[in-house]
């Protein structure tokens, strides 16, 4: 292959029309006619696709100068070309190499306007509404029997000794099943979201975000339990109007245990379950968050039954036991403190990811205290048993819309936090639950899935015989408007709450989760509540209510 220089500027005005283009054959001299009959072309056929008469031998095509690769123009303005011509037996070996240069002169003469340019984000999700409730359905399910399993454990301890002496332990429920949309949804929305978005996906970044996450929610873990045992001693103590040290004491050992232990275990499950997910190709947002629900209840809710029994037992022949425990969490504080500090994603979270987990624990906490007025009246004991299922079921929900809408935002939508945001209405239920978007869609899917999954766990906790009410048709339909009506107020604002933190800078992945599943427990107790005292009123009565 031959190259050589011309001055452009310097040329004669050459007339195209006449077609007077001479070739060049390797090895022939370069003499003076030639170079000044040369014009700078591009042919776009090759020897194969040539005319007949071209004799199909050789390809002369343009490359841009070298003033225009180096961005750079001689003082004299003048500008070298220059032209290539190659044999058709090496053409079809060299074309992709001058396809490249061709390419790269192109680019380089419109980089004053794509520089500009912001990358196309990546092509929204394309799920059908088939989609994804077949892969929402199953864990679904899976959470649902967990939530009834947790429902009958409450249902058998609401009668040991340390429930009907320290009432106040039926407070802590809901705040310290509340930590799995707390800490370990939130950690399986933060993980999701990073897998989707290729921050998992060398075995480096994923340890770093495994080590940081789990350091993280340990943290949280004992100071939400901390904080939980503190609204309970209050709560507990403002309508008895009388304090008692062992019993607070005995909250602040179970619920800081309890809490330390559930986030390590469900932790540790979620991230199994993230990793698995991502490997056989399923959306980890549709299954993380119902799997952390469906183990969350049960061990949370076994753990704190053990260990505050085994306490106030312990409290017989031990005053020091209580306070040793509550020290030794405290004390490993530091030291997820510390590994926490090192990944910077669990370093802003560490500092400003405080505010929604204290925030949703009070909330959940005044749930706690609706449960404990109705549990310990008689005639609500039934209560117990369906209030773990209708709060998991509504937490476990809006968290797969919650995390769905984040990972959404993350992969498609504006810059979080831009300060020119194009305005957008606060959404309606009618755009929530009937547009055309993924999310709407999703939305639909969830909703259509509360009754059809309480009409099953009802019916599971009847056939195992679980708690003191009767499945009567006026009690069925007052549960199912309480659910759906549950489910309805949390996907609508899941829908405006997200997007709203969007708007601010907020990451919805750690600040919208704990939220929602705090008002679902806040609505889910007060609905229910609500459900048994109409139906009591109305006369819906069974022989073995409150049995």
């Amino acid at each position: 292959m031959v190259l050589w220089s011309k001055e452009q500027d310097k040329l004669p005005d050459i007339d195209m029309s006449s077609g007077a283009i001479e070739m060049k054959k390797e090895g022939d001299p370069l003499t003076p006619a030639f170079l000044n009959s040369v014009h700078p072309m591009i042919l776009t056929k090759g020897c194969e696709d040539g005319s007949p008469g071209s004799g199909g031998e050789f390809e002369l095509t343009e490359i841009t100068s070298f003033s225009e690769r180096n961005g750079e123009t001689r003082e004299d303005g003048d500008r070298s070309e220059i032209v290539v011509t190659m044999d058709c037996g090496d053409a079809k070996g060299e074309r992709e190499e001058d396809a490249l240069l061709e390419n790269a002169s192109q680019s380089n003469e419109s980089d004053d306007t794509s520089h500009d340019r912001s990358p196309e984000p990546p092509a929204p999700l394309k799920e059908t509404s088939f989609s994804i409730g077949l892969q929402v359905v199953f864990p679904f399910l899976l959470a649902g029997f967990g939530t009834v399993a947790a429902g009958m454990v409450l249902d058998i301890v609401q009668h040991w000794t340390v429930f009907t002496e320290v009432s106040e332990v039926f407070i802590l429920v809901p705040a310290l099943l509340g930590l799995k949309g707390n800490l370990e949804m939130t950690l399986a929305s933060r993980l999701s979201t990073a897998a989707n978005i290729g921050h998992m996906d060398t075995a480096k970044d994923m340890w770093k975000m495994i080590m940081g996450n789990l350091a993280l929610i340990q943290v949280q873990a004992t100071v939400v339990g901390f904080l939980a045992s503190i609204a309970a001693v209050i709560f507990g103590w403002i309508p008895e109007g009388h304090f008692r040290l062992a019993n607070a004491v005995l909250l602040c050992a179970s619920s800081v245990a309890t809490a330390f232990i559930a986030s390590l275990l469900l932790g540790l499950i979620m991230i199994g379950v993230i990793i698995a997910s991502r490997k056989v190709g399923i959306n980890p947002d549709n299954v993380a968050t119902p799997i952390a629900a469906s183990l969350g209840d049960l061990i949370t809710l076994s753990l704190l039954a053990g260990i505050s029994t085994g306490l106030y037992k312990e409290l017989e022949f031990n005053d020091y036991a209580n306070p040793l425990v509550c020290a030794a969490f405290v004390a490993m504080c530091p030291l997820w403190v510390l590994i926490a500090r090192k990944i910077p994603s669990t370093r802003e979270v560490l500092y400003s990811g405080w505010e929604p987990v204290i925030i949703a624990m009070a909330i959940s906490s005044v749930g706690g205290l609706i449960l404990d007025k109705t549990v310990t009246n008689p005639n609500f004991a039934g209560m117990a048993v369906f209030t773990p299922v209708i709060n998991g079921v509504g937490g476990n929900l809006v968290a797969v819309q919650a995390s769905r809408i984040s990972t959404y935002l993350h992969m498609n939508g504006i810059p979080m936090g831009d300060p020119n945001p194009a305005p957008r209405k606060c959404p309606t239920p009618c755009n929530t639950f009937f547009g055309s978007t993924v999310n709407s869609r999703s939305a639909r899917v969830l909703f259509l899935l509360v009754a059809p999954g309480h009409l099953v766990f009802l019916y599971t906790i009847n056939s195992l015989r679980g708690g003191h009410t009767t499945l009567t048709p006026i009690f069925i339909t007052f549960y199912l408007v309480a659910a759906l009506l549950q489910v309805m107020i949390l996907l609508y604002l899941a829908d405006w709450m997200v997007h709203w933190m969007w708007g601010r800078g907020m990451d919805p992945d750690n600040f919208s989760i704990p939220y929602l599943t705090a008002l679902g427990d806040l609505l889910g107790t007060g609905f229910l509540a609500l459900c048994f005292h109409m139906r009591w009123f109305i006369g819906d009565r069974d022989s073995d209510l409150g049995n």
